[in-house]
């Protein structure tokens, strides 16, 4: 064996010994490990799984097996591209956030790029921060392009000029997409841009690689791996009978197999704990049944004037809406349109809803359950209130100061900082934290497992949003959600078609999605819950006319569970 040493270097520890100068221990210690490092093999297991392992343990992370498997496999055998495509709700974020530490910790990453969509981007933020000590930054302005090592950007954000022009000017060494389904299409913008990015690795995040077409699967793999499926007619020629059935699929898988990991649910994967549904029914008082059935008679007989009109419409539906969500949320709706209005009729008629309203505005049966229900909970037992409404959230506070029960406040003018120090003073143990709708937007309570919906949204995808803050991954215990719901009013039809008829607080994240994209409605969701509960005669009618909206649902359902399983089952061939 042949040993080479350096004179210069052995005079210098002559010298430092002899002038007794020695580094620190931990120095020492530092040297010998970067040593190793330097001399591991593949195959010797993964850094980030050491790294990371006091991040994982704060913030409630335990990796499965098939994850650190996915990144052992994207690192050592797939060149660091890769399309991950596990199943909805099977933590590919987290994949990524391994994925990524690892190629920096071996210092093969220093500047990497996240293109997400725009509500997710601080999510992203967030736990790459949070369980791989990777220092992300939300892109804000033009210079972070440049000046951020590892960004997190809009995807529609970045393809638009100049932002375009900087991205494919600077490259970056990893580049991550998430929600790569949206390049599926190589004629379109997003595919086109995303292919003219320079980089050295790339990872493409989708649940549906393909869906409807074999070339989807076809333009996301060329996307990351130019070529290596050959031109489209050899990979037809070769693969495909019709764009939905694959021919020679053993070949095909294994050569899929270079480029794809997937990970489906059953054994040894995610398995999340179930949702427990209760309903909270609220009694209302014989002075706020007089103010709401005052009001609903006053938005009813506007909204039958206004007919078609949006713009006459609107204003009304959020009245109604706000009056089963809190009188001083309705209060001050009334109170914009009493100041607004010229009509001598109508200034009268607000006049005396103003009236009535001013009886009840500081007494809420509903904040009298709300109250009820946490007072009855264990000690250490946390709440995530929902309502939709800026003076709800301030009124459901008040109230509850005034019970001596803390909570905090969280809503979308908040920055983002404040979100991250709100959400960490709630996670130390105050007792609520009471959200509006875009306030919980892109931040994840797992922590937490008792969700109430104060007032119901009429877009079941904010329903789902909501309870999709703590029943997600890393959520260890059954998730309770509870209802609201005043009787002989609007929300118990809201309840009876969301719950009863449609059974959307069961549904499993991503369901809810698919069921809406198929419904083929000239008009969204809550404008169609609107027009029956406002324009309807009578209780009876209500009833009837959600009934046929709720046989609607049932067949896109049906529809999308049958595509679905076509999906999943031509995923098993090819990609299994």
């Amino acid at each position: 064996m042949e040993v080479l040493v350096s004179e210069t270097v052995l005079s210098d520890i002559a010298r430092r010994v002899q002038e007794k100068r020695f580094s620190p221990p931990e120095l020492h210690r530092l040297a010998l490990e970067a040593l190793a490092l330097s001399l591991r093999q593949p195959g010797h297991g993964l850094l980030v799984q050491r790294h990371c392992r006091s991040l994982w343990r704060r913030a409630g992370l335990v990796p499965y097996p098939y994850q650190l498997e996915t990144c052992r496999r994207v690192v050592e055998d797939m060149d660091g591209r890769a399309i991950l495509a596990d199943e909805v709700g099977l933590g590919k974020t987290v994949e990524a956030g391994m994925i990524l530490k690892e190629y920096m910790l071996r210092g093969l990453v220093r500047r990497a790029l996240v293109l997400a969509p725009a509500s997710l981007t601080w999510q992203w933020q967030l736990e790459l921060r949070e369980k791989f000590g990777i220092p992300a930054v939300r892109q804000r302005g033009l210079h972070d392009w440049e000046g951020c090592p590892v960004l997190v950007a809009s995807l529609d954000t970045a393809k638009r000029p100049p932002h375009r022009d900087a991205v494919l000017r600077l490259g970056c060494d990893m580049l991550i997409v998430d929600e790569a389904h949206r390049l599926k299409n190589a004629r379109s913008d997003n595919w086109r841009f995303v292919s003219g990015i320079r980089r050295r690795y790339c990872l493409l995040l989708t649940a549906t690689p393909v869906q409807n077409d074999l070339r989807e699967l076809y333009n996301l793999v060329t996307l990351l791996a130019p070529g290596a499926l050959g031109t489209w007619r050899q990979f037809q020629a070769r693969f495909v009978v019709d764009k939905r059935t694959p021919r020679r699929v053993d070949a095909l898988r294994a050569e899929l197999r270079r480029y794809v990991v997937r990970a489906e649910r059953g054994p040894g994967t995610v398995l999340f704990p179930p949702r427990h549904v209760f309903a909270v029914p609220v009694r209302l008082t014989p002075p706020e049944r007089r103010f709401y059935d005052a009001v609903t008679e006053f938005v009813r007989e506007g909204f039958r004037r206004a007919g078609s009109r949006a713009s006459g419409a609107l204003p009304l539906v959020t009245l109604q809406r706000e009056l089963c969500s809190s009188a001083p949320a309705a209060m001050s709706t009334l109170q914009r349109m009493y100041e607004r209005t010229e009509d001598r009729e109508a200034r009268r008629r607000l006049a005396e809803l103003l009236a009535l309203g001013n009886q009840v505005v500081d007494t809420s049966s509903k904040c009298d359950a709300l109250i009820a229900l946490i007072e009855d909970s264990p000690p250490d037992e946390q709440f995530i209130v929902f309502t939709e409404y800026r003076m709800t959230q301030r009124y459901i506070r008040w109230r509850l100061e005034q019970a001596g029960i803390p909570s905090l406040g969280f809503d979308g003018s908040m920055s983002p900082s404040r979100k991250e120090w709100t959400r960490q003073l709630f996670r130390t143990g105050v007792k609520v934290l009471v959200s509006t709708e875009s306030g919980g937007e892109g931040l994840n309570f797992q922590f937490c497992r008792s969700v109430v919906n104060f007032d119901l949204p009429w877009n079941p995808m904010r329903l789902e949003q909501r309870i999709g803050r703590v029943h997600r991954l890393g959520q260890t215990r059954d998730v309770h959600i509870y209802n609201m719901a005043t009787k002989d009013t609007i929300e118990e039809h809201i309840v009876a078609l969301l719950h009863d008829k449609l059974n959307l607080f069961r549904a499993v994240v991503g369901d809810v999605e698919a069921v809406w994209t198929r419904l083929r409605m000239n008009r969204t969701f809550e404008q169609a819950i609107a027009d029956i509960v406002l324009d309807a005669r009578d209780g009876a009618e209500v009833r009837r006319r959600l009934d046929e909206l709720a046989a609607r649902v049932e067949a896109a359902r049906a529809e999308a569970l049958r595509a679905a399983e076509h999906a999943r089952e031509l995923s098993r061939r090819i990609l299994s």
